[in-house]
């Protein structure tokens, strides 16, 4: 891989750590509030943030799948990727 498409790869790689780090909070803090807090607003707070970890896992998955088809598609210097996949 020359060095942009590691950049590249970089860049995708942070994306999809952050977005997944924001779903991983979003359903953390869900369940505290939850617990911690009694008001009547709560519910529709705490359904607010599922339906946005919802709908970010969802673009994660397909982000995901969009950056490892790349991955896949993107060629190796020395041909080590074919020596792996021979050996399986």
């Amino acid at each position: 891989m020359d060095e942009g498409t590691k950049t590249r790869f970089k860049w995708k790689f942070y994306r999809l750590i952050i977005e997944l780090n924001i779903i991983i909070l979003l359903l953390a803090v869900s369940i505290m509030v939850f617990f911690i807090f009694h008001s009547p607003y709560i519910i529709a707070i705490i359904i607010g943030m599922l339906i946005v970890a919802l709908i970010l896992t969802l673009d994660f998955l397909k982000k995901y799948k969009e950056t490892k088809k790349w991955l896949d598609e993107q060629p190796e210097k020395d041909g080590s990727r074919e020596k792996k996949n021979s050996t399986l």
